[in-house]
């Protein structure tokens, strides 16, 4: 039963990595596995087996969750795969709202979080304002002057590389800047089609990587560093919000083209959805934080 219920765990934290607005990071703190997470990746080779033998059913469920959540998402999302009528309702430009109301629901969360060692000061004000002008720009100009990054081996190596860095950040929802990048609706396709060679691979190669690579100066950056870098964080959050909501040159962006009172309507219900469930989620992660369970 403890294997099922760690399968169960997996399958729940995979939407953090295909639903933007949604942090694995905090699904895990949610489902009290964020911490032992994180120390088994900054210590990775202290009991070695036995960690990976307790993460094994989690690993599964994250793969079983997304095959099995992808394509209704891919469905709703891909301009070119949508089943419904968008002449009718834009069923894909009001989800995008839906997101960002679930984005902007686990700010006061971070908020919080991010004063909860430390008062705020000014240069916490300054790396907020800093990160939101200089990332929302170089995300804005980025598809315009280097173009959509291309859904190659690469691309979702990248990918994979975002993606991990949700899981190590709690309230960093990796698919909003995939969304930007144009390599959302190219994964949630490969994740559908069960493409092994071409998207799981380079995925779990990018995340091992990131994982690897970063989670022990992620644990360092949290703990000596915790105001700082959680400013650092609401601002990307802020600024790949505004974005999902704004028209770009990405491939992905979204289309206000031919919009109607329908289309608003459903935006603005699916915003406020959003909203609530993005403020549930964040009072979830604040209340299950303190029962998380021990790291070995």
């Amino acid at each position: 039963m403890d294997w099922f219920i760690r399968l169960i765990k997996g399958v729940i934290i995979s939407l953090g990595f295909i639903l933007p607005g949604v942090s694995g990071g905090v699904l895990a703190a949610i489902l009290g596995i964020y911490e032992r997470i994180l120390h088994f990746l900054a210590h990775i080779t202290r009991d070695f087996v036995k960690n990976v033998l307790y993460f094994l059913p989690v690993g599964i469920g994250g793969i079983l969750g997304l095959v099995l959540l992808s394509r209704p998402l891919e469905a709703v999302l891909d301009p070119a795969r949508q089943v419904f009528d968008p002449a009718v309702t834009n069923w894909r430009t009001a989800l995008l709202w839906g997101f960002a109301g679930a984005i902007l629901g686990t700010l006061p969360s971070l908020l919080r979080e991010s004063t909860s060692r430390s008062r705020r000061d000014s240069t916490d004000v300054l790396w907020l304002v800093g990160t939101v002008v200089v990332g929302g720009t170089v995300l804005y100009v980025l598809p315009a002057v280097g173009g959509t990054v291309p859904a190659n081996f690469l691309g979702f190596v990248l990918a994979g590389a975002i993606i991990a860095l949700g899981v190590l950040v709690p309230g960093l929802s990796p698919s909003n800047l995939l969304l930007i990048l144009g390599l959302f609706s190219p994964m949630l396709q490969g994740f559908s089609d069960r493409d092994l060679l071409g998207t799981f691979l380079p995925i779990a190669l990018g995340a091992l990587a990131v994982l690897v690579l970063f989670s022990k100066f992620m644990e360092r950056m949290i703990e000596r560093h915790h105001s700082r870098a959680y400013h650092f964080i609401i601002g990307l959050v802020i600024a790949s919000t505004i974005l999902i909501v704004v028209p770009t040159q990405s491939a992905e962006a979204i289309d206000y083209t031919g919009v109607g009172l329908k289309t608003v309507l459903a935006a603005a219900g699916l915003f406020v959805v959003g909203l609530a469930l993005g403020l549930w989620t964040a009072r979830l992660e604040s209340k299950y934080k303190t029962v998380e369970e021990p790291a070995p």
